[in-house]
């Protein structure tokens, strides 16, 4: 069978298919060439706000070094307890609660601890550092990690794509959104901060609808795109003699600018006939202002752009700190619950309880995400083989200050390139073989098939005497 398919693909013609095809295309001949590393690789980075709780994240039958080992109490911030790194197979061990959804795929989970970006810290938020490894928090002042894969793995109209809950309103302001709004977390480089799309219905207009809509109205958007883009090139040497210095550079931004969108509608029209195909149908759930159905909104789109080719690495935000989980009872912000500790949520759930039931629905949006791919063959396994789904907080692993300690689930695969159904845990900030999210990073861009830098982003004057060179050893299979 598998042969079979394979010779049908190599005979689909690249030469045949127009630039817009050539992502769609160069899939199936990786798909027949039967070389894994080949394939396409894509990642989903799902940062949520207020830190993920690490003492949860313990898998049954391991000692809890995130608890008092006299009376249970919860530690804080860098109080994971002195010990060595923990590197143990998941095979033999039940999940904790907090991840009972993803026990279907422990096999392809590695959960790690311990991890620190202390050089970047934020009061609530590391900001665009928590992606960027630089102290960031409100401002871009270097690549994100998304950007830099999604750059260098996607063939598709966009390199990445984002969509928030909410976050920084293009047009000033702070709220819930309808259209693009800025959550401070990915840019492409200094001063250029990627907008997310808040809205799922506007999302997945400008994902899908061009593809699903009739093909004449097709056909006059891209023939208006032209037109214009003619016009301006023509008008562009007329203009440009009239603008002063700093108006004739930003002229010629815009006009990058234009070319660059008429480029990704060319790309979504080659890609039309897959993207019918499996283009999600919108629900009311996208009109929806709730966060619950936002967030399950988010994954199916961010599931369908991937399975399209549209994009190879996504971003979502699914909240941020003034969210409210009316849908869990809950009338209190995420920002209250991540203070209340042991005292009640207005559900009556302490706040540990109410944070996990948060985290909770964002894991089931993951686990709907990692079944979608896997149920699309890809080579001799799926997509999700070819994919990792990275769950993370853009505050470490506490409300306040959990830079020291930063928790990751990692979800799917590298074709091989990472040691998955494993839980990792590294030994305390500042001692002898603790690790830093930027060492996570470089493990990324190595198997992603990126020539990785020694070091990524700025270097932690705390720990000079640790060698945080490479990805982490032992997460390279």
């Amino acid at each position: 069978m598998i042969q079979r398919r394979r010779q049908f693909l190599k005979g689909i013609s690249l030469g045949g298919a127009s630039l817009a095809m050539t992502p769609f295309v160069r899939s199936l001949h990786a798909q027949a060439s039967g070389n894994p590393d080949l394939l396409p690789k894509r990642f989903v980075f799902v940062v949520k706000s207020s830190g993920i709780d690490k003492f949860n994240l313990v898998p049954d039958g391991l000692e809890n070094h995130y608890v008092s080992p006299t009376n249970g109490a919860k530690l804080g911030n860098r109080a994971r307890r002195p010990g060595p790194l923990v590197d143990v197979s998941l095979k033999n061990h039940r999940l904790p609660e907090k991840l009972s959804q993803l026990e279907a795929f422990k096999d392809r989970l590695t959960i790690i601890q311990s991890l620190s970006g202390e050089g970047f810290s934020g009061n609530h938020t590391s900001g665009y550092g928590a992606l960027s490894c630089h102290n960031s928090e409100t401002v871009a002042i270097a690549p994100t990690i998304d950007c830099l894969l999604g750059q260098y793995l996607s063939d598709g109209p966009y390199p990445m794509y984002g969509m928030s809950t909410n976050g920084r309103l293009l047009e000033g302001g702070a709220g819930l959104s309808e259209s693009y709004c800025y959550p401070n977390i990915s840019a492409y480089k200094a001063g250029m901060p990627v907008p997310f799309q808040a809205s799922p219905r506007k999302a997945f207009t400008e994902l899908f609808g061009a593809s699903v809509a009739p093909p004449d109205q097709l056909e006059a958007e891209l023939a208006l795109n032209g037109s214009l883009m003619n016009f301006l090139a023509e008008d562009a040497k007329r203009l440009e003699k009239k603008l002063s210095g700093d108006d004739r550079e930003r002229f010629a931004l815009y006009l990058e600018s234009f070319a660059s969108l008429q480029e990704i509608e060319k790309k979504k029209a080659g890609l039309a006939d897959q993207i019918k195909k499996f283009a999600p149908t919108p629900s009311n759930h996208y009109d929806s202002l709730k966060p619950k159905h936002r967030i399950e909104s988010y994954f199916e789109l961010a599931g369908s752009a991937l399975v399209t080719g549209l994009t190879n690495v996504v971003t979502l935000r699914p909240d941020t700190l003034g969210v409210q989980y009316t849908e869990l009872g809950i009338s209190n912000s995420v920002h209250a619950l991540g203070h209340l500790q042991e005292n009640k949520a207005t559900n009556g759930m302490t706040g540990h309880e109410a944070r996990a039931a948060v985290e909770k629905l964002h894991l089931a949006g993951i686990a709907e995400l990692a079944q979608k791919l896997d149920g699309m063959p890809e080579g001799d396994g799926t997509m999700l083989d070819n994919t990792l789904i990275v769950y993370m907080s853009c505050a470490g692993g506490d409300h306040h200050g959990g830079q020291a300690d930063w928790p990751f689930l990692l979800l799917g695969g590298m074709a091989g390139k990472l040691k998955m159904g494993r839980y990792l845990e590294f030994p305390k900030y500042r001692e002898s073989g603790h690790r830093t999210i930027g060492n996570l990073y470089l493990s990324f861009m190595h198997a992603a098939g990126i020539k990785p830098p020694e070091t990524f982003g700025q270097t932690d004057s705390n720990l000079k005497d640790l060698n945080l060179a490479g990805p982490l050893a032992e997460l390279m299979a």
